[in-house]
């Protein structure tokens, strides 16, 4: 009996210890204030997005996964990104077919 309670009042030491470490410490902190994840490697803001881009991009991950407004922010400017792609694919092809009607136009009135 006094050797399980030698080890319980050693146990109950051992975590006080322990606790005090980690949340205590008063102005000197054992454990540093961590840093809110970001982006690490942010969309250029100045040009498109490459794939490179894509490539590099780490997402922050949070207790329970990543963190949705940074998911967000570049789900919102890759689709953006899309958006003005497809827009000036668009304007571009339109552009070829109405120059690949005249320019046939120009061959049948040339015959």
């Amino acid at each position: 009996m006094i050797v399980f309670a030698f080890l319980l009042i050693a146990l109950v030491v051992v975590v006080a210890a322990v606790t005090l470490a980690v949340a205590g410490g008063g102005s000197e902190a054992v454990l540093p204030e961590a840093e809110p994840d970001r982006v690490s490697d942010a969309l250029p803001e100045n040009r498109p997005v490459v794939r490179a881009d894509i490539d590099d991009l780490r997402l922050p991950v949070a207790p329970r996964g990543y963190r949705m407004a940074e998911v967000d922010d570049v789900l919102e400017r890759l689709a953006a990104e899309l958006a003005e792609r497809d827009a000036r694919i668009a304007e571009l092809s339109a552009a070829v077919a109405a120059g690949a009607g005249s320019v046939g136009l120009t061959k049948a009135a040339e015959q």
